[in-house]
């Protein structure tokens, strides 16, 4: 009888082993992006017709979603109906393809790592074969590169490579634009669809900024250049829908004035800090309903500063925008609990929501200071820097936005609301959490690159805890130090020596492993990725 009972506990046991799911590799991964749940939002204020273009708003979304899965990886259906591991399917959405965006390495079988021109050119194409190759349609932001049936390289243009996405986008602007009431708002749709059909943006990237009057937005269109890391030249398709908090608004209004003083601000000489954007520069404070495209690939922007083209921003200026649920979203899962964990106790006691938001403001404020063109004929600063033109952008917006809070606590008394302690050791705590984006991105480099900087400046030292004590002083002055150096090497174009400043600095230290080590340990995610809710 005994020997019956053990022989059954044994097929019992042999039967549930059979029912167990192995884990999947892919969960720890998939875990590193915690789910964020947009919440609907309250829509007492909007009338019914507005309700019905937010609608419209988010199915062009949706077409400019499936637009950035063809531009940047490919056919999308059959990469994922070849993933049987469910953890691993939701890790190719969150990365819009087989690559991690943090290294650029493939998870998926039969797929190479990432090419630095994504989709953009042909996988065999080289750098001397582009140079070479006479079409003045090459270094469009809009035009993709292909072989043509001779072997010979060609341009298409976005609107014909996505025609079929493109005239169902534009439908939806114009549908939206027949319904609204504000006449700013239908200008811009209208514009904004033509735009989408010809690719020439400049007169609807101003009928944009004239748009400040509507309590929604859409931003859509291939905006950031970001994914093109051979040539930093080609633009991706992205959209965000989103609902203007207007008494913030009205706050960070006051500031506007001020960019061509805070343009002053900034270090290094005068000849290299002369762009002054246009008088039609605004910051808005939005909340996010809804991102598509490159927007919602990997890690999550906070803020935006559009639009790109220098045209545009010497003309009429730049509209910078505060994601500020996203924003608090991630304080709140990512800053602040890294930054307890990484930083000495009397410094993580100058963790500041407030500053965090502050640094934000004035980073994407940054991206539009210093230059657009070299000052010695080289050409824009992205045809001049190349490829590194992204991460020392980057670097510049980081760097400099975070030595302008620093400079606006000496000029206005914003003390109670938080310190310039507060603003630097949050921005440390913001870096060293960014440092887990990896090297595969210009962002990830650029924290890397800033935090490199700072360690050879003496500005922290780690200590056998883990922690880091900070000498703020030093820190504000090694801001201040790589800010110039980034300015002056835009101004000159000097990409020999931005490579090589890139290449030195972006090496990643050993002890940053052991940081992501412990933050993984403590479930820290590296970043956010989005449940939304819609009425």
């Amino acid at each position: 009888m005994k020997k019956n009972v053990f022989a059954l506990a044994i097929l019992l046991l042999a039967a549930c082993a059979c029912n167990v799911t192995p884990k999947s590799p892919f969960n720890r991964k998939v875990a590193d992006y915690a789910v964020v749940t947009i919440e609907a939002p309250d829509l007492s204020g909007i009338t019914a017709n507005g309700k019905e273009v937010l609608n419209l708003y988010r199915f062009a979304a949706d077409e400019v979603d499936a637009i950035y899965w063809e531009q940047y990886f490919g056919d999308k259906n059959a990469l994922l109906e070849g993933i049987a591991d469910p953890a691993q399917k939701t890790f190719a959405e969150i990365n819009y393809g087989p690559w991690d965006r943090m290294t650029g390495k493939s998870f998926v079988e039969g797929y190479g790592d990432r090419l630095p021109g994504a989709a953009f050119y042909p996988a065999d194409m080289s750098l001397v074969e582009f140079d070479a190759w006479d079409n003045p349609d090459k270094n469009s932001p809009y035009t993709l590169v292909r072989r043509a049936a001779d072997g010979s390289l060609e341009t298409v243009w976005y609107h014909d490579a996505y025609k079929t996405h493109i005239d169902k986008i534009a439908n939806y602007l114009i549908a939206a634009a027949d319904i609204t009431i504000k006449p700013s708002v239908k200008n811009y749709l209208l514009s904004r669809a033509e735009a989408l059909k010809t690719d020439r943006y400049y007169e609807s990237a101003l009928a944009w900024l004239d748009m400040d009057d509507s309590k929604m937005d859409l931003v859509i269109g291939p905006n950031e250049a970001a994914d093109d890391q051979l040539l930093g030249i080609k633009r991706s398709y992205e959209a965000f829908v989103l609902l203007k908090n207007e008494a913030r608004t009205r706050e960070l209004m006051q500031y506007v004035s001020r960019i061509a003083e805070f343009q002053q601000d900034l270090p290094g000489e005068a000849a290299y800090k002369t762009f002054q954007p246009g008088a039609g520069s605004n910051i808005f404070s939005c909340d996010a309903l809804y991102y598509a495209g490159k927007a919602n690939a990997g890690v999550k922007v906070i803020a935006l500063n559009l639009p790109f083209d220098s045209d545009v921003q010497r003309d009429r200026g730049t509209r910078t925008i505060l994601l500020e649920n996203i924003i608090r979203a991630k304080y709140s899962a990512i800053v602040k609990p890294s930054g307890e964990l990484l930083l000495e106790a009397k410094e993580s006691e100058h963790l500041s929501a407030e500053a965090f938001l502050w640094n934000i403001v004035f980073r994407e404020v940054a991206h539009g200071l210093g230059v657009k063109e070299t000052v010695n004929g080289k050409g824009s600063v992205e045809e001049a820097l190349g490829s590194a033109a992204l991460a020392f952008e980057e670097v510049k917006a980081n760097a400099a936005g975070t030595l302008l809070v620093c400079k606006l606590q000496n000029h206005y008394d914003i003390h109670q609301i938080f310190t310039k302690e507060d603003a630097l050791v949050t921005f440390f705590a913001s870096v060293i959490r960014s440092e887990r984006f990896g090297e595969g991105s210009a962002l990830g480099r650029a924290n890397i690159m800033i935090y490199n900087y700072l360690r050879e400046a003496g500005a922290f030292v780690r200590k056998a805890s883990g922690q880091y004590s900070l000498d703020l002083a030093v820190m504000e002055s090694a801001l201040s130090s790589l800010t110039a150096t980034v300015l002056k090497t835009q101004a000159t174009g000097d990409r020999a020596f931005a490579e090589a400043f890139e290449k030195e600095y972006s090496q990643r230290p050993a002890e940053l492993d052991d940081n992501i080590l412990k933050l993984g340990l403590e479930k820290i995610p590296a970043d956010i990725r989005f449940d939304f809710k819609v009425k």
